[in-house]
């Protein structure tokens, strides 16, 4: 067997493929669940933060800072396998999927809420003023006024940010979930064969590079003309 051959047959295993093809299919679905709880809960926590920031109470925004620079410096990683191994020790237990979901959610949030921040100071003070002195009050003010031109300068930074969060759900293989990354890995131990492994970075290109596209799309339609 020639060198091209034994790579043919260690990861384009078409026999091996067929058996594992499905799992992958499993787990694909199983990844598209879960980013898009990630990014629904993520994005909304963050924005919930900045919005409560805005409020301009000094203990409450101490208290979202600590939050907020605590999950931007924790590893991903570091973090699920804390949720999944270190809670049962205080009586609480997470599933894998469930742990990853909450994890992701807060790195997510975390940098979600320092981008909505961002988008919501940089909207010149004379339109809080402006809004303010037509009787507007401040949550209307911020509600009709500043939020919408703060969300669209937000959403390139958000989309980036989102993918790079989003693509971290291969790390829930680490607590036992059958996503793409964990279907790939249980189909090479039982198989001996990396073609598992071959159909899962398909998988990812199927989901990815489509959101990706999207990306760059929204970040060229809602780019900030100066």
């Amino acid at each position: 067997m020639s060198s091209w051959d034994r790579f043919l047959d260690s990861f384009f295993n078409l026999k091996v493929a067929a058996e594992y093809l499905p799992k992958i299919i499993d787990g694909f679905w199983l990844t598209v669940l879960l980013a898009l709880c990630i990014v629904v809960t993520g994005l909304v926590a963050g924005l919930l933060l900045a919005v409560l920031r805005s409020f301009g109470v000094r203990p409450l925004n101490w208290l979202i800072i600590f939050a907020v620079d605590l999950f931007r410096a924790l590893p991903p990683l570091v973090l699920i396998t804390l949720l999944y191994f270190g809670l049962p020790a205080a009586g609480f237990s997470l599933t894998g999927f469930a742990s990853t979901w909450l994890a992701l959610s807060l790195v997510l949030m975390a940098f979600a809420e320092e981008i909505f921040w961002a988008g919501i100071t940089a909207v010149p003070k004379g339109q809080w003023e402006a809004a303010r002195s037509t009787g507007l009050t401040f949550l209307q003010t911020l509600r009709m006024v500043v939020l919408p031109q703060a969300l669209r300068m937000t959403i390139p930074p958000l989309t980036n940010r989102t993918i790079a969060i989003t693509k971290g759900t291969a790390l829930a293989s680490v607590v036992a979930v059958q996503e793409i990354l964990g279907a790939a890995q249980a189909g090479v131990s039982f198989s001996f064969n990396p073609t598992p492994l071959t159909l899962g970075a398909l998988a990812y290109l199927v989901l990815f590079v489509p959101v990706v596209l999207l990306g760059r799309w929204i970040e060229t339609r809602f780019a900030w003309k100066r």
